[in-house]
C-alpha cells in the first residue's frame, strides 16, 4: 500500500481508502461488514470514509464497531455532514451551525472515537451563509474534535471561496470528494486545476463507475443478479447512467488493455484514477472481503502514458466531461 499526502497538510493517508456508502447497514450484514473492515486492514488499508447519512448513521455505527480494539492514532476515519438524518425535521440537514455542531457529536458517538481525523461537508449549502458554516466548522477544529476539514462536490468557485474564509478563521480546507472515474470526468477542467492552487487533494467516490468499469456488465445482456444496478435500496440510481449498449461496448474495448497488463479490469480503473497527481485516494466498498484484496492491487500498479492514450481511445465519446455536472445541489436537500 502506498500513502499520499493529503492536499497541503502533513497527513498521510492510504492511497485505497476505504468508503461504506450502500453497504454497511443496508446492503450487507453486520458481520460481513465487519469481515470487510477487516480485510482492508490486513491489505494495508488505513484511512476509512463514512457519512451520517448513510443508512441514518447506522453505517457509522457499524464502521466504528469494526475497528473497535484497532490503535486510534494508526487509523485515519472521516465522515461527513450535510444530508438528511435523524427524523429529518428542519435543522436535520444543510451546513447550519446548529446542524454542524449536533451532527459531529453524534458521529462522534456512533463511531465510539473522540475525533475524526477529517470532517466534510458532504455539499454545498446554498442555503446557510458560507462564513457561518467556515466557522462552524473552525469551532469543530479548536473544539479538537476533528483535525481537519474537507468538502465534497464543491464547483471551483465555491472551493476558492470556502477557502479563502477558512484561511481568515485559522484553517484551511484540504480535500474535495467528488465523483472521478475514467467515464465520468468532470472534475478535470476546473475543479482541478483550482485544487491544486489552493492545496486541495482529491478523494474520489466511483472510480469503477459503480462496477461499470469491472466489465461484468455486458451489452444487450440480463443485468447481473445481485450486482449494483439490480439494488433497489438506491444503487440501481445511480448506475443507469451508464447502462446503455454504447457505453457498456466501449467499456468491454478495455479487457484487452488491462490483460496486457496482466491485471483486471477493476484494478485498471482504479490505477487510472491514481495516474492523476491530484488525487490522494481512490474510495473503495466492498460488499465480500476477497472484493479488498483485488482492488488493493491496484496501488503496485503505474499506467504509462502510452496505457492512458489507449484507455482513452476505447472510452472514447462515452466519458462525461461537462463541468457544470459537478455535484452541487442549487437548493438544501431536505
Amino acid at each position: 500500500m502506498a500513502y499520499r499526502y493529503l492536499g497541503h497538510s502533513g497527513l498521510k493517508i492510504s492511497e485505497i481508502t476505504y468508503g461504506n456508502w450502500l453497504t454497511h447497514g443496508s446492503q450487507v450484514e453486520n458481520d460481513i461488514a465487519t469481515q470487510c473492515v477487516r480485510a482492508a486492514l490486513d491489505a494495508g488499508i488505513t484511512t476509512f470514509d463514512t457519512a451520517d447519512v448513510y443508512a441514518n448513521g447506522a453505517a457509522e455505527t457499524v464502521l466504528g464497531d469494526a475497528l473497535k480494539g484497532e490503535r486510534r492514532e494508526s487509523l485515519e476515519i472521516f465522515t461527513k455532514v450535510y444530508f438528511p438524518v435523524g427524523p429529518k425535521g428542519p435543522n436535520d440537514t444543510g451546513l447550519s451551525r446548529k446542524h454542524i455542531r449536533e451532527g459531529i457529536d453524534a458521529s462522534l458517538r456512533r463511531l465510539g472515537t473522540d475525533y475524526v481525523d477529517l470532517y466534510q461537508a458532504h455539499r454545498y449549502d446554498v442555503e446557510t451563509p458560507l462564513e457561518e458554516t467556515i466557522a462552524a466548522f473552525g469551532d469543530v477544529v479548536r473544539q479538537g474534535k476533528a483535525l481537519y476539514i474537507g468538502v465534497s462536490e464543491w464547483t471551483a468557485d465555491q472551493l476558492r471561496a470556502g477557502q479563502e474564509l477558512a484561511r481568515q478563521n485559522g484553517f484551511s480546507i484540504i480535500s474535495n470528494q467528488p465523483q472521478y472515474s475514467a467515464l465520468w470526468r468532470v472534475i478535470e477542467d476546473q475543479v482541478i486545476p483550482t485544487s491544486k492552487e489552493l492545496g486541495i487533494s482529491q478523494i474520489v467516490w466511483s472510480p469503477i463507475a459503480q462496477g461499470v468499469l469491472t466489465g461484468k456488465y455486458l451489452p444487450g445482456q440480463p443485468l447481473p443478479d445481485g450486482s449494483r444496478a439490480t439494488d433497489d435500496k438506491g444503487g440501481d440510481k445511480m448506475i443507469e447512467r451508464y447502462l446503455d449498449d454504447q457505453t457498456l461496448t466501449r467499456v468491454q474495448q478495455l479487457k484487452p488493455i488491462a490483460d496486457d497488463l496482466g491485471i483486471t479490469m477493476a484494478q485498471l480503473a482504479v490505477a487510472w484514477v491514481l495516474a492523476n497527481d491530484n488525487i490522494a485516494a481512490a474510495l473503495v466498498g466492498a460488499s465480500r472481503p476477497e472484493q479488498i484484496a483485488e482492488n488493493v492491487k491496484a496501488s503496485e500498479v503505474t499506467l504509462d502514458a502510452d496505457v492512458l492514450a489507449k484507455i482513452d481511445d476505447a472510452l472514447g465519446d462515452s466519458v462525461e466531461r461537462d463541468a457544470g455536472k459537478t455535484g452541487s445541489p442549487e437548493a438544501r436537500l431536505v
